[in-house]
């Protein structure tokens, strides 16, 4: 199995950027703990950041066809963009999205989310642990 771990805007600021809300870690820490976890399980990755919405959507369209699953944290995309979820449809790739933090306990602006309308399931504030847990929702998906 190969995975896709993809991190939207700001992200790269992990550990410095809010971190009453995000956590004092790192994306590089977020990463390895990832890489990590998958390799114990001997599942591929792959790690990509942008803050440009165009580049997630070249990221996701260049997977077709090269990786089984995508972990996708659209941060402020989630509630803005439409071209990303039409980018995971047009794929077909299963999806799981994730938000370190509870976007449904925070601003009402934040509790929609046009990503999760393309993903087979949407896990919000668990921080890190998140990601794992996407993980295994696409390992069993996968494994069907």
């Amino acid at each position: 199995m190969k995975l896709l771990i993809i991190n939207g805007p700001n992200l790269n600021l992990l550990g410095i950027r809010e971190p009453d809300i995000y956590g004092k870690q790192t994306l590089a820490a977020l990463q390895q703990l990832v890489r990590e976890y998958c390799d114990a399980r001997q599942i591929e990755t792959e790690f990509y950041q942008s803050n440009h919405e165009g580049n997630i959507v070249d990221k996701i369209q260049a997977a077709y066809g090269v990786f089984d699953g995508l972990i996708l944290n659209p941060a402020a995309y989630t509630h803005t963009s439409i071209a990303i979820p039409d980018a995971i449809k047009a794929v077909g790739i299963p999806t799981v999205e994730v938000h370190l933090s509870d976007i449904n306990a925070r601003e009402e602006y934040r509790r929609h989310s046009f990503t999760s309308e393309a993903a087979i399931a949407t896990i919000a504030g668990k921080h890190f642990a998140g990601y794992l847990q996407a993980v295994d929702l696409l390992q069993q998906h996968l494994q069907r």
